[in-house]
């Protein structure tokens, strides 16, 4: 019957600054949420009630380079037209990088192999006072080399209870393929890639390996850490300003 729409799927990809919100996931405390945001204005473009799912949560404060989403909706509009119109509403800390139809199966949370999260880590002695709100400060100087030898002892498939801010009742068990250490001027950042986190997991490898850099604990003590499963044996959750969703594959 001609003139009837078709229910597709799209898959969105977006970026955002997280400095503002209480996370990416709806909250029935608060409006302030990205996932709150994104369903008003995409609802609104779409002229009817529309649900996004995310390939994962972020936390109140971080940010995202690219976040994938995927939500269904009747339109006759190429997802060109769409992605204008939805960049048109859209507010300056949050950006719709690319829309394209996807398969009737993808999800964006479910359908995802693996992510990256980068945190970032402004360690020069002069301040950047432009990237305070994307990088952690460390002047002091940090032992690299331990650092690398304990995120070794970190890569790999292992019970991450411990590197868990709250208990789990399913499993803690991760697969982190790689961490990688970049250096870019003054700043160093961690580079995270598995097939996924727990919450606060990344922020508390980062504040575990700056531990390790400041010599407040050594290599040797990760396997230790691991098998405890107890998170006060692991070092502090860094803060969410320097930590980027910096990409998800399927």
């Amino acid at each position: 019957m001609s003139g009837v729409k078709k229910m597709q799927n799209y898959k969105l990809t977006l970026c955002y600054d997280g400095t503002k919100y209480r996370g990416w996931q709806r909250q029935g405390n608060t409006p302030n949420t990205i996932q709150e945001k994104m369903e008003y204005l995409l609802s609104r473009v779409l002229g009817r009630e529309t649900e996004i799912a995310a390939s994962g949560r972020t936390d109140a404060g971080v940010h995202a380079r690219r976040q994938v989403c995927s939500f269904r909706a009747e339109m006759d509009a190429e997802p060109e037209e769409l992605l204008r119109k939805l960049r048109e509403v859209l507010p300056e800390d949050i950006g719709a990088v690319s829309l394209e139809r996807a398969e009737p199966r993808f999800h964006a949370r479910l359908s995802c192999r693996e992510k990256t999260y980068v945190y970032r880590l402004w360690t020069s002695t002069e301040p950047n006072v432009f990237l305070r709100r994307y990088t952690l400060s460390c002047p002091a100087p940090l032992d690299e080399a331990a650092m690398k030898a304990a995120a070794e002892a970190l890569v790999g498939r292992h019970d991450f209870s411990a590197f868990c801010a709250r208990s789990m009742k399913k499993s803690a068990v991760r697969s982190i393929r790689s961490i990688a250490f970049q250096k870019e001027g003054g700043e160093l950042r961690l580079v995270f890639t598995g097939d996924g986190f727990l919450y606060n997991m990344v922020r508390i490898l980062a504040g575990t390996l700056l531990e390790v850099g400041a010599g407040r604990l050594s290599p040797g003590e990760m396997p230790g850490i691991l098998a405890s499963k107890d998170r006060a044996a692991a070092g502090p959750c860094a803060p969410a300003k320097g930590l980027f969703l910096w990409e998800v594959s399927y």
